[in-house]
């Protein structure tokens, strides 16, 4: 065999940093290991898989092409040593999550994959839609629970759970007492939403076409707590996932509002990979995520 695992190593890991020497760091080699190692790998083969431009290493059309075989292979390698060495075929996990689903369900099915399988090692990051697609694009993430609808080449979209909009108010509100709102309603209410970008504006957007150019939108925010408190303290209206509702329309600190006409619900999806080796971990959560949808 022409090539090494550490090689392939060293091709993906500049193909990510674009810099040798922040590619070094992250494989603890030396600079100068690590430019040999790729320079014998683009030599043995009298090919090139980047283009220099000063100090920055840009991948070409050629190391784009094998980017993704190298990737899976290497995965499929790491694996093999995983399951050598603990005996076991779970290892460590990385989840993406987008907020809703980071911070009411994420943390609950996490639970369940640590009681199956003690051993194994999760670790969760929490961004809004477009942040964990690119990221299990660029095999950041193993696995990636969405909220906003995508469509990617490089990506298997499994849906998964279905959700619905909740529209909401203080219940001193002017709006709390009419039922449903109408479009002038709508219109004259102060809106406190998600920010572009996260699967929860997408579908506010979708549900409220035609009316979006007219809508006094006054706060627009990452995280849903922060509108479900500025809604409660009376400065507009908001729109979230029932899931992230529950307890406040429980306590009555939030009330439900309806608007005529619209429909709020949207499909949650799992995402992967297509070039990334399905090791027993990712089939393992994804079955557990799927377990769940049949519970709901």
């Amino acid at each position: 065999m022409k090539y090494t695992l550490r090689q392939l190593e060293v091709f993906l890991a500049v193909a990510h940093h674009s810099n040798i020497t922040r590619a070094a760091e992250s494989l603890a080699m030396s600079q100068s290991a690590a430019s040999g190692a790729l320079r014998d790998l683009e030599a043995q083969f009298d090919i090139r898989l980047f283009d220099r431009v000063g100090k920055r290493l840009q991948i070409n059309e050629l190391g784009r092409l094998l980017r993704p075989k190298a990737m899976a292979l290497v995965e499929q390698a790491r694996q093999l040593q995983q399951d050598m060495t603990r005996h076991d075929g779970v290892g460590e996990l990385h989840i993406g999550a987008t907020l809703t689903i980071g911070n009411y369900l994420a943390v609950n099915l996490m639970a369940r994959y640590m009681e199956r399988y003690p051993q194994a090692k999760l670790d969760l990051q929490v961004a809004n839609t477009s942040a964990i697609v690119s990221r299990v694009a660029n095999f950041e993430l193993d696995v990636g629970l969405i909220e906003g609808e995508v469509q990617h080449p490089d990506l298997e979209i499994i849906p998964w759970l279905q959700d619905e909009l909740m529209l909401f108010a203080a219940p001193g509100d002017p709006l709390a007492g009419r039922w449903p709102l109408s479009d002038s309603d709508l219109k004259s209410a102060r809106w406190i939403v998600r920010e572009q970008g996260s699967g929860t504006r997408q579908a506010f957007d979708r549900a409220l076409h035609g009316l979006l150019p007219d809508l006094n939108i006054v706060l627009e925010l990452e995280q849903s707590e922060a509108i479900k408190r500025a809604v409660a303290a009376g400065l507009g209206i908001g729109c979230l996932s029932h899931i992230a509702l529950r307890d406040e329309f429980r306590r009555e600190a939030l009330v439900p509002l309806r608007a005529g006409g619209r429909d709020f619900s949207r499909q949650l999806y799992l995402i992967v990979n297509k070039h990334k080796y399905r090791s027993a971990g990712i089939s393992r959560w994804l079955e557990l995520c799927q377990q769940l949808e049949q519970e709901d």
